[in-house]
Parts: C-alpha cells; structure tokens; sequence
C-alpha cells in the first residue's frame, strides 16, 4: 500500500489523517539531548551523519510518525556557499554578512556546495535504509527570502529588517542573491532526492514581513522555480511549500507555485483554510505548538476541530510550526492518539 503521506499529497482523503511534526527530532525529547551532547554542538551533529540520523529515527521510535523529516538545519545551505557560521549557545546562529557586491562575489554556486554538504546527503542515505517500510522521508531547504535574511543580517531578527532595507537600497544585489539562492537550492535539493528523500518541503519561515507584489516576486515566484525545476527533474515528486504567515496570500498558492501541499501556520483558522487554501489541494498543519506544553482537554479539542475541518479534502495533521524545547513529550502522544482516534 502507498504511504499514507503520499496518498495525501497525491489529493487523496483519507479517513485519518497522517501525521507529523515540525522539528520532531528536537531538545523536548531527551533522547535528542543525549545525542547532541554526544556529538558536542549543533554544527557537529548536523554534519555527522550517523548521529543525525540517529535523531531523525528517535520520534519515529517513540511515537510512530507517518513521516520522518532530515534532521540539518536552513543555514547549511549559506555555510556551503561560502559564508562563515557558528551558532551562540542560547542566542542562535551568526554569520558573515553579504551585503555588498563584493561579498556577493565570493560566494560559491553549483557543485561545489556538495563538497560541504555530502554529510547531509549521506544521513539521507542512511535514513532510507533504516526507516520503516511505512514511513516517509523528507527532505527539506529553506526558501531564498528566508535564507536572504538570516544572509543579509548575519543573525535572525524579528522583522526582517536588514533584507528588507538592502531590497530597498540594492534591489539589483538583493534580487543576485535571491537568484543565487533559488539556483542552490534546487540542486541541494535535488541531492537529497537523489540519496532518497522522497518528498521535500520549501520552509519560507520569514514569508509573513513579504508584503503585495514583494511577496509574489520574493517567496511565491522562486517556490515555482524551485518547484518546477525539481518537478522536470523528478516527475511526480511532491512538494510542500510552507509560506509561514501568508495570510491571504495563502489563497491560490498551490497554484501559483505547483506545489502539491501548502503547509500552514496557526494565525489562520482551519475552518478559513478549509475553505481558501484547501479547495487547491492538500494542506498541512495547524495546532498551535503552544499546546504541546500545556496539553490537556484544550489540546484534545483544539486537535478535533482541525480533524474535523480539513476532514473533507486531503490533509497532513501537523502543528503551525515547530514544536518547542519546552514541550512535555507525553503531550505529543495525547495529539497522536487524538489524531488516530485512540
């Protein structure tokens, strides 16, 4: 039998809804923790392929997911590229900027990314072995505008606003790197899908400060690129586009795109979704990661009403974004066995 999220992707409505989890390999579990403490920092365990591996099979093990997701992490990509990363213990990740034509120029392009990120391609390779029979891969990049951002500022900031003032000032640098971006992330990508991924996710994380035709140019038109692109690589590989706070602009984005999936944020209720997003296909999400830590009836209900939204077109139960290190795992169990019908 096909994999229920495939069967899903495929526009298939399905009784239950499969189900999986943004960043389910993560600090709430203590598994995770263990790991990464064995593999002595963030980068260190992103790049060793056996034990990144060992934490995408971790939620797989405990809870039975329909998918499992490559655990690495979007700034692999810019680190490839050329561009100095480290991540500050309680503060994130930091990297040399690219913000005039100059540094522009240094970053790498085409093959020479996979020289850095082989590690990445080997854990996919390792996780196709080892998942169960039943579970889905999937591979994932960030989308160009969200990986501009973190590129442009050096760290994450709260409303883009660095990128959004180089946009301003440099459009023709800006709109280099976006290229340059969307041109590297179809070729990660594909690598991934090459080692056997066999699905792969765009994560436009910052989409929401995008505004009216910025946000056609900047994260829907490179999500088609990419998609097509990969699609004319490899007929029949789906797609999931997450454009994290869209707003209205979530309407038509299947469409817009060719992605086989939208994946949606909390802000938006399932029942608007059902109506708007849906009606173009299938559709991932939305309880608001809030929940898992504080579980209860609340999370019990708020599970039911999505279910039941999204139960009459295909629908991949998933939380609005990642789940955070402060959830209880005993939580995550109670959504699936509300999800399953347990």
């Amino acid at each position: 039998m096909t994999k229920t999220i495939l069967r899903a992707l495929a526009g298939e409505v399905l009784p239950t809804p499969p189900i999986w989890m943004m960043r389910q390999a993560g600090r709430y579990l203590p598994e995770y923790r263990e790991t990464r403490a064995q593999a002595g920092d963030f980068l260190s365990l992103c790049y060793n392929s056996e034990l990144a591996a060992e934490v995408t099979l971790q939620p797989i093990r405990r809870y039975g997911f329909d998918a499992a997701i490559l655990f690495a992490d979007i700034l692999l990509l810019p680190q490839a590229l050329g561009v100095d990363l480290w991540f500050v213990t309680g503060e994130g990740p930091r990297m040399s900027t690219v913000t005039t034509d100059a540094e522009f120029e240094k970053l790498g392009r085409g093959a020479m990314i996979h020289d850095t990120l082989n590690p990445v391609y080997e854990t996919v390779r390792i996780l196709r072995r080892e998942l169960p029979e039943e579970t889905t891969l999937i591979g994932f990049a960030g989308a160009p505008w969200t990986v501009a951002t973190y590129m442009i500022a050096g760290q994450g900031t709260k409303d883009q606003g660095p990128a959004h003032a180089l946009k301003a000032e440099n459009r023709a640098l800006f709109e280099k790197l976006i290229d340059r971006l969307t041109e590297s992330t179809i070729d990660y990508l594909s690598e991934q899908v090459k080692a056997g991924a066999e699905v792969v996710k765009i994560f436009d994380s910052w989409a929401g400060s995008l505004k009216g035709e910025d946000f056609d140019r900047y994260c829907t038109e490179p999500a088609r690129i990419i998609t097509g692109e990969l699609k004319s690589r490899f007929p029949g590989l789906p797609v999931i586009a997450f454009p994290r706070q869209a707003g209205d602009k979530y309407i038509g984005f299947h469409k817009a795109t060719g992605a086989d999936c939208v994946a949606l944020d909390d802000s938006v209720t399932p029942e608007w979704a059902a109506e708007n997003v849906q009606v173009g296909g299938c559709v991932q999400g939305n309880l608001a990661s809030h929940h898992m830590v504080t579980g209860g009836d609340e999370l019990v209900a708020e599970t039911m009403r999505i279910v039941e939204a999204f139960s009459q077109g295909p629908h991949i139960f998933n939380l609005g974004h990642g789940i955070t290190p402060d959830a209880d795992p005993e939580n995550v169990q109670l959504m699936i066995d509300t999800v399953r019908g347990s």
